[in-house]
């Protein structure tokens, strides 16, 4: 939702003095030989309190969510960090750098070419910049004013639009929608620069617009296709060009387990190059996506581990952890716990799924989600309420660390096995009445704009609309004494916003805070307008009109 890490941040440990004991660096490491080889365990970073996040008030945290961004991706390998620190010792020319990376990732692949980028959404760009120039740097100066190019479009079927396809618009392309695979062979024209598609279920192979479809329709037109499998485990040789696809996009730092801030383009030649040419260090609109070549041969050094590595290996490395967890779970009275082995490429990392109910336990997996996720030891959790009145929590095991299976058991256990008194469903009597029309003052960070709410209440429930700049949907929430939480969700192709307001009221003012997801936060106050219902007696004609 697609596109740097602790263990990296370690590396300059060296320079400033020791802070964590060099058995903390413990996890999966390869033999000469490529199999996955046992170092001695150490503390996990997570838990140590000799930690560099602490040394700047930042509490880390234990990764059992999966390869987020947000998070810091992955944990690279040891051969990653190993590749990049070597290539910061010397200077190279970035073009014969980038040519000889891509033959060997060919190599290794079995693509034509390859290409590094900076994170896989920059390559999505390049890779688009690529297709509209045609790897004229004349036309790629241009970028983002297309007027006066011939290609200046982008078809996308409309299940593959997701938040990550801002990397395509950058380009100032303009976005076709398609849902068959009749409107796409409609949709094609001079303008088409690509088809952009995204590896979700709709893309598979079988489904009705799948890639194979999709791919077959572009090709007579001399359309390239690239595939968005970012999050994807890498096959070898690549699954999807064998499929049809021109390029396949996937990120450096999450199953492949390379730098976070790398991406990996396997494919076409001739777009690669071009893809290439529309990249830092070349001057054009892909000069802000800058990769170094530390990054660059941090990645070749994880595709080459990749190709190597015992990943029966660690699977089971994997569902040993889940199961330490499960047997501890399984120790509280109305507990349950399921291990899902996922088959699909994306995301694929066996899951441990701990339900109950929360009737018995008398709290549901968002609130142990938060509780664990937001206070020491800090660990990352899924969590999800399900259709038979069961909650949940999921634990991913594919980014944690030797020995975090054990701390993660304990912490789960004493937060799940706390004895809580059941919640009362009686909500506090509302201070006041919300019905009316707002005007909604909203601070964000380096700016105000102002907004309207048309509220009605009912009880200790409020409903209405929100309107913003561009957006009016629907608000909904609660009025409990003076306290008020309100939240609506502003949505476009691809995208969401979701607005979480909480705030004080008094008479006819509302102060607080929005909190607004990945966004962070911003506040408000809101205003109800004074303005009076207008009165008035409406004469209904008695038929057609006499005059016009």
């Amino acid at each position: 939702m697609k596109r740097r890490n602790v263990l990296k941040g370690l590396a300059l440990l060296p320079l400033t003095g020791s802070m964590l004991p060099k058995q903390s660096l413990a996890g999966p490491v390869l033999s000469d030989k490529g199999s996955l080889v046992s170092q001695i365990p150490g503390p996990s970073v997570a838990s140590s309190e000799l930690n560099i996040f602490r040394s700047i008030g930042v509490e880390p945290i234990i990764n059992c969510r999966g390869a987020f961004t947000i998070l810091g991706g992955s944990l690279e390998l040891p051969q990653v960090r190993e590749a990049m620190e070597a290539a910061s010792q010397n200077f190279v020319q970035y073009d014969e750098l980038a040519d000889g990376i891509s033959k060997r990732l060919a190599e290794i692949t079995g693509a034509e070419w390859a290409m590094v980028s900076a994170g896989c959404a920059a390559g999505l760009k390049h890779i688009t910049a690529a297709c509209v120039t045609g790897g004229n740097p004349e036309k790629l100066i241009r970028i983002p004013d297309l007027t006066g190019l011939e290609k200046t479009e982008v078809i996308i079927p409309e299940y593959s639009r997701n938040v990550y396809d801002h990397a395509v618009r950058n380009i100032g392309v303009k976005i076709v929608h398609v849902s068959s695979p009749e409107e796409l062979k409609k949709a094609i024209n001079s303008k088409t620069a690509m088809i952009y598609v995204n590896a979700v279920e709709g893309s598979f192979t079988g489904q009705p617009f799948s890639l194979e479809v999709i791919s077959k329709i572009a090709k007579p037109a001399n359309i390239p296709v690239l595939i968005d499998a970012a999050a994807e485990h890498l096959t070898i040789p690549p699954v999807h060009l064998k499929r049809g696809a021109d390029v396949v996009a996937y990120s450096g730092g999450k199953a492949i387990r390379g730098p976070q801030c790398a991406g990996l383009m396997l494919g076409n030649k001739d777009i690669l190059m071009s893809a290439w040419q529309a990249s830092s260090p070349h001057h054009g609109p892909g000069r802000d996506n800058k990769v170094g070549r530390e990054e660059m041969m941090g990645m070749l050094a994880a595709v080459e581990n990749w190709a190597k590595r015992d990943h029966e290996a660690e699977w089971k490395r994997w569902l040993s952890w889940l199961d330490t967890i499960s047997k501890k779970m399984l120790t509280i009275n109305g507990v349950k716990t399921l291990i899902i082995e996922p088959t699909a490429l994306s995301n694929k990392y066996p899951v441990l799924k701990i339900s109950w109910d929360p009737a018995k336990l008398n709290v549901n997996g968002n609130e142990i989600a938060e509780e664990v996720g937001r206070n020491k030891p800090r660990v990352a959790v899924g969590d999800a309420d399900h259709p038979d009145g069961t909650t949940s929590i999921d634990i991913t095991a594919g980014h944690m660390k030797e020995g975090e299976d054990r701390l993660v058991a304990d912490r789960l256990y004493e937060v799940l096995s706390r004895k809580r008194n059941p919640k009362s469903e009686t909500m506090n009597s509302p201070s006041g009445n919300l019905s009316g029309t707002w005007k909604v003052g909203i601070k964000f960070f380096s700016s105000m704009d102002e907004h309207i709410f048309t509220l009605i209440q009912d009880g200790n429930w409020v409903n209405g609309t929100h309107k913003s700049e561009f957006h009016e949907r629907l608000i909904a929430g609660t009025i409990e004494g003076n306290q008020v939480k309100l939240k609506s969700v502003a949505e476009m192709p691809g995208n969401s916003i979701t607005f979480y307001f909480s705030g004080t009221v008094s008479g006819d003012s509302i102060t607080g805070d929005i909190h607004l997801g990945e966004y962070r936060t911003a506040k408000f106050t809101a205003t109800r307008e004074k303005s009076k219902a207008v009165r008035r007696k409406v004469s209904v004609p008695g038929g057609p009109p006499l005059a016009t």
